[in-house]
């Protein structure tokens, strides 16, 4: 931890009316298990890889998984649930259908006070999209993923209100998968920078730069103030063997990022160079689902209420750190006195 004092403080917290982070992404429900007896086997999953089903095969796998824990998820949800377990004032955009899973999804995330914006999918846009993860003994996860509802937001399905509130607009690069994908993300970042609403941009994944890497490099390099990203979602997108080479180009850019590298912990490019921030000593690695989602959360909560980006990442390491030690990419511990306790809020 840093050992001068932080500017974060419980005091500086965006004022009336104001939001901290605003993210628009994937609208998912999470349904998990601890699966001891390998059931994603019997599926025909590979193991710690993310496949796409189809609605056809919602009721085979949700029947084979027997009792599970659900929650509302998604990559950039998942962070915003985080910044509401931090004490913060959110918001979330996305896209569900008006089914049993969509009000799961919708009361979860309203349950911790984070305002919605939820489209509601018309006939023949399928029902809300789940994510069905596989937690193993070794702390992997495998998933089967049914996009559905959350795969069909659009242009019109964007409000601007909450966005015209935030001090961030954080953006799902899971997003760029949408048919029209492009026109919507344009909306939201002319939006969010008329509105002084720094934008900040997750890669999501090296499968999803790899499809666009063309479109994340333009939006990077032109639009984006904040990039978020892990070691082989950063290499990818710059097509480089390593990582001080994809620094010495966001360094051109002047973007600034945050690269998380798992036990290694993560490395901030600021304007002075790069800056490692160790990863939280745990005692034991349950699941390792959502531990780049809830390092979000405290990075850009950090940046929201001043914080300098090392600070914000030490709290993003925080954050990282509790999820990872128990099943869920939902916090079980008061991530907000912890923050406190440590000094960084």
């Amino acid at each position: 931890m840093s050992s001068t004092p932080t500017p974060v403080s419980l005091r500086q917290k965006p004022g009336p009316n104001r939001l901290a982070v605003t993210g628009i992404g994937n609208a998912m429900l999470d349904i998990i298990i601890e699966d001891v007896d390998e059931v994603y086997k019997t599926l025909g999953l590979v193991k710690a890889a993310m496949s796409l089903i189809e609605e056809d095969q919602l009721e085979t796998f949700y029947n084979a998984m027997g009792a599970t824990v659900q929650m509302s998820g998604g990559s950039v949800a998942n962070s915003i649930a985080g910044v509401a377990a931090l004490g913060g004032t959110c918001g979330y955009i996305g896209k569900v259908a008006n089914d049993e899973f969509g009000e799961r999804f919708r009361h979860d995330l309203a349950s911790m006070g984070v305002e919605l914006d939820l489209a509601v999918a018309k006939a023949g846009e399928g029902v809300t999209g789940r994510c069905h993860v596989f937690i193993t003994s070794d702390a992997q996860r495998t998933m089967a993923t049914y996009l559905g509802a959350s795969n069909k937001l659009n242009v019109n399905d964007i409000h601007g209100e909450l966005i015209a509130r935030s001090e961030i607009t954080y953006v799902e690069g899971y997003l760029f998968d949408l048919p029209p994908a492009k026109e919507s993300i344009r909306k939201v970042v002319n939006f969010a920078h008329e509105h002084d609403s720094m934008v900040a941009l997750s890669l999501s994944d090296m499968f999803c730069v790899s499809r666009h890497r063309r479109d994340f490099l333009d939006l990077v390099t032109t639009d984006v103030d904040v990039l978020l990203a892990n070691e082989t979602e950063i290499l990818s997108l710059f097509q480089f063997d390593r990582l001080e080479l994809a620094f010495e180009a966001l360094d051109e850019i002047g973007v600034l990022a945050v690269v998380t590298r798992g036990p290694q912990g993560a490395d901030v490019a600021t304007v002075s160079g790069v800056v490692s921030v160790p990863a939280m000593e745990v005692e034991h690695v349950i699941d390792q689902n959502g531990a780049g989602d809830m390092f979000a959360s405290g990075f850009l909560y950090g940046l929201a209420l001043g914080a300098d980006p090392v600070e914000a990442a030490e709290l993003g390491s925080l954050c990282a750190g509790e999820i990872i030690t128990h099943l869920g990419a939902r916090p079980e511990n008061d991530l907000e006195e912890l923050g406190i306790e440590a000094g960084l809020l």
